[in-house]
């Protein structure tokens, strides 16, 4: 069993604004894949890069949202683990709790966390390519194989709906992006779960709120160097370590 120090758990415990931050890792452990896991059957063929841009749709959009909206419906099939639900319910008992999330999935929300800042959008909230309006699911029937899609008109302009995710070459969601940055520099108590560290300018984040005075606590199955005072590394499943972390004794 993962030991867990008692100063952090004291820094969550009396956070006055407590900021979570995750990662790949937490949708992993619900049985997400991977962005380039996801590269299976029809898609296989493909690198991310030749999908994952704005130049990719204009060149095959059919192709591109096909793929997205495979993934889609492989998120519906899966469940949101303790983790997520741990992280909703430190939303409910502490003053103030902002979430910021590299995922694109919905899995926090439907563990019951609210107002998630996304930081690579969401792939639930698919807008025009053209002007931006936002689109609605209208229940399309579950796709029987992985395959070619036509993407929907907007009602708006009649122009191609997109995936409502960041693309490579695309700037992160501006307001998101300085509220998750501004949450930081405010923040007393830091947890990062599930996230490597290395993809910017997200990465920042942890260390700008270290730099602040907060305490900072990752929670990982690798290790992470940790080189301060109020720096801690959790070691193990997300969904094991967060109830530990949580509990008061």
């Amino acid at each position: 069993m993962t030991d867990i120090p008692a100063a952090a758990k004291q820094a969550v415990r009396q956070a006055r604004h407590l900021v979570v931050f995750t990662g790949a890792g937490v949708s992993a452990e619900s049985g997400v894949h991977t962005f380039r896991d996801a590269l299976t059957g029809l898609w296989a063929r493909f690198d991310p890069m030749q999908l994952a841009t704005p130049e990719a749709f204009l060149r095959d959009p059919a192709l591109v949202w096909g793929w997205y909206e495979w993934r889609r419906q492989l998120l519906l099939g899966v469940e949101p683990n303790p983790a997520h639900r741990a992280i909703a319910g430190l939303q409910q008992t502490l003053p103030r709790v902002t979430l910021i999330t590299q995922n694109v999935d919905d899995l926090h929300e439907r563990a019951g966390s609210r107002d998630v800042l996304h930081l690579h959008g969401s792939i639930f909230a698919p807008r025009c390519f053209d002007c931006g309006r936002p689109h609605e699911f209208a229940g399309a029937p579950a796709m029987a194989s992985e395959q070619a899609l036509e993407p929907p008109r907007c009602s708006s302009c009649n122009g191609r709906v997109r995936p409502g995710v960041v693309w490579f070459g695309e700037a992160l969601p501006e307001g998101a992006l300085d509220a998750a940055f501004a949450a930081a520099g405010d923040c007393d108590c830091l947890l990062s779960i599930g996230t490597s560290g290395v993809v910017q300018p997200a990465a920042m984040i942890p260390d700008l709120a270290a730099r602040r005075g907060a305490t900072v606590i990752h929670v990982n199955p690798e290790p992470i160097s940790v080189g301060r005072a109020n720096e801690y590394s959790l070691q193990g499943p997300a969904g094991q370590i967060l109830p530990l972390l949580l509990t008061n004794d």
